[in-house]
């Protein structure tokens, strides 16, 4: 069997449990890690070693890695700051690359993407595992059978308390490794925006034949961290005293070309259970993630209470999931199997040198939303255009990944 060889450069809690996905994989070979912390790397090591069998090279210099001729791809779970560098830095080695989620920092950063990849015409992936949940590519199939009619109207949400995780530090040198803390800290924008854009991107067709227009965003104050920390720490605790940027709630409206309109909700600092809220609203059916409910015209009785139709998208998996999903184990990877799915999807595309399923101009607009969001609150709410990263390509004919794995 000849093996994929791949590189992995970021090897955190994220990057290392990916690695270990990777590893089990029988027809993919690590031939290289690299962090800049030499403990990571150890770790990791150590890891493939005991799942594979062999060891990967570790580095700490991920242009040692992109040096390694035999090395075709490269995973890319490192902190939000150093995606799009290293991707950029992948593209220019001419390695295919596949960046973990997270927004950008400046919309020319985006279009540094999409000049680069323009130049080097080497394709660049976003690992955004949420595209392949089984709920979101059921009704993905489900809306291009039309058994939703239009779709007019999509929500989403990333909404996760971190309040622990954000004000302790779960490592050593929390100024150096804790990331996350100082986006709150100084910032106030979406600043996690493609688990819940993606999945909507791909049903309503952005950049293959529609694409976002405008966006606008507006924040709340920020409370709820410093309530935590007050309640749980005292005000002797380091963040005690300190100001959070990030407001509790954000909320973005984004208008499409085709007329749709998409509304994202950030939602990370205050007391709940986790949601991304996916919801889809068509002209014939509506789903609705947190009831875990699918309404279709036809199949329905509006006159009866919507809460008898609550938790009924199971007796729906037989007749609409998705091909990708159809005889899957989801305890092959994390996150409900998710992981597993996107992994293959990068590993597929640079087997055959091919664009992956989630390509440059999806990471470029999805990671956008970021600094967009950032900028409308800064202008309380005032409307921003979204740049059309295609250059008119998303009406036009243009390549995509066509494979196992498409969306």
């Amino acid at each position: 069997m000849e093996k994929t060889k791949i590189g992995v450069v970021g090897l955190g809690g994220r990057g290392f449990g990916l690695t270990k996905v990777v590893a089990a994989m029988e027809d993919v070979e690590i031939v290289a890690v690299c962090d800049v912390y030499e403990d990571r790397v150890r770790r990791t090591v150590g890891g493939v070693r005991e799942i594979a069998g062999y060891e990967p090279r570790g580095l700490t210099n991920h242009h040692d890695l992109l040096n390694i001729d035999e090395i075709k791809g490269v995973l890319v779970p490192t902190s939000w700051i150093s995606h799009i560098p290293v991707a950029l830095d992948c593209m220019r080695a001419g390695k295919l690359s596949a960046s973990e989620v997270g927004g950008a920092y400046a919309v020319d950063d985006c279009w540094e993407l999409i000049r680069t990849y323009e130049a080097t015409h080497t394709p660049a992936m976003l690992l955004e595992n949420c595209n392949y949940g089984r709920d979101e590519l059921m009704v993905l199939n489900m809306v291009r059978k039309g058994i939703f009619g239009e779709v007019v109207h999509c929500q989403g949400g990333y909404r996760h308390d971190l309040r622990f995780g954000l004000a302790h530090n779960r490592e050593p040198d929390r100024e150096m490794r804790h990331y996350r803390q100082a986006e709150y800290l100084y910032r106030n924008c979406d600043n996690y925006p493609t688990h819940d854009l993606g999945p909507i991107a791909k049903i309503l067709d952005i950049n293959r034949g529609n694409r976002m227009l405008t966006l606008t965003s507006t924040a709340s104050c920020a409370r709820g961290l410093h309530d935590h920390i007050a309640r749980t720490d005292g005000p002797e605790y380091p963040l005690a005293n300190r100001t959070w940027n990030q407001g509790d709630i954000v909320t973005t409206v984004i208008k499409c070309a085709n007329g749709e309109t998409i509304s994202l909700v950030l939602d990370t600092t205050l007391p709940r259970p986790y949601s991304r809220n996916f919801q889809v609203h068509g002209t014939r059916a509506v789903f609705t993630e947190d009831n875990h409910s699918l309404f279709i015209e036809g199949e329905a009785d509006h006159e009866k209470p919507w809460k008898e139709y609550w938790g009924n998208v199971e007796s729906y998996y037989e007749k609409y999931d998705h091909p990708i999903w159809k005889g899957y184990d989801p305890n092959k990877g994390g996150h409900g199997g998710m992981d597993y799915l996107v992994l293959r999807g990068f590993i597929d595309a640079v087997r055959q040198g091919s664009e992956p399923p989630i390509d440059v101009y999806d990471m470029a607009a999805w990671m956008s939303v970021t600094p967009l969001s950032e900028e409308s609150i800064a202008l309380g709410g005032h409307p921003v255009a979204v740049p059309d990263f295609t250059r008119g390509k998303w009406f036009r004919k243009r390549e995509v990944y066509h494979g196992e794995y498409e969306l």
